[in-house]
């Protein structure tokens, strides 16, 4: 049976092979300045650490199962999943900004157990496991345990946000911009980096619309084991809902109830 620490050996071993494939093509001369994904280098990286990725897995834990949202029948998460998401912010990545990471997850029974967020263009990497905290790395400096603020007022908080357009898409750009209005600071940092900011505490609230477990699994767990709170708009925890809330904790109520009994937030429950 594998412990927890093996398997966040595993989950940073395999951030490092992804490392090794995304870096030599974000640095490459003809990836910058592409506007679609399909002109790019970007669907062969993408592409070959999911192979790569999986093919270790298969090797290392033959026992357990992989995510794969493209298969038609019913998504399962009974047992031991892993989650990944080869490359998380991939606009920045054809254009030449450094914000995009690798995101590797285990969930157990729906739940994830695991999570690591690999942003080498950063020099940064973050990382939790259940009951054993979530950490964060800057170059070569030591581990640092994270979290998350102690800010509960929405007027002090500072908010971070991938888009406008989904908020649109589900109806509620409305309530989203009056949120932003009546807090301390609002920016678009986006994709990853949200949660990541909340779980150091230099952020109070990431808010996304239409997401998906691959982007989310990772830092849900890096959220909450940094003591922060993570769910849909609809209040229900976990990576699974069509949009999400993470917090500090404290703040988390007043932020669900800005969309509390909407209609897209009705259709999440």
């Amino acid at each position: 049976m594998n412990n927890t620490a093996d398997d966040v050996a595993l989950a940073l071993s395999l951030a490092d092979e992804a490392e090794s494939m995304t870096m030599p093509r974000f640095t490459a001369a003809d990836l910058y300045g592409k506007a679609r994904l399909e002109d790019t280098p970007l669907i062969d990286a993408y592409r070959d650490v999911d192979v790569a990725l999986r093919r270790r897995l298969a090797i290392k834990r033959p026992q357990d199962a992989i995510f794969d949202e493209t298969l038609s029948v019913p998504k399962l998460f009974a047992g031991r999943l892993w989650v990944i998401e080869p490359l998380d912010g991939r606009k920045n990545f054809i254009r030449g900004v450094p914000a995009w990471a690798t995101l590797i997850a285990l969930m157990v029974d729906g739940v994830p157990t695991v999570g690591v967020v690999s942003a080498p263009a950063l020099h940064r990497r973050w990382w939790a496991a259940a009951g054993q905290g979530a950490y964060a790395t800057r170059w070569t400096e030591p581990a640092r345990r994270l979290s998350v603020s102690a800010i509960d007022e929405l007027g002090a908080a500072s908010l971070s946000f991938s888009s406008l357009s989904g908020w649109g898409v589900l109806g509620l750009r409305e309530r989203f911009i009056v949120l932003t209005d009546d807090v301390w600071w609002a920016r678009g940092y986006g994709d990853f980096c949200s949660y990541c900011l909340v779980a150091e505490g230099v952020a109070d609230i990431a808010l996304a619309a239409q997401t998906s477990v691959r982007q989310l699994a990772a830092v849900d767990i890096l959220v909450r084991e940094a003591g922060g709170t993570f769910t849909d708009l609809g209040g229900f925890p976990g990576p699974h809902g069509k949009t999400v809330a993470a917090t500090n904790g404290p703040l988390h109520n007043a932020v669900l109830g800005r969309f509390h009994g909407t209609a897209a937030v009705r259709q999440t429950m």
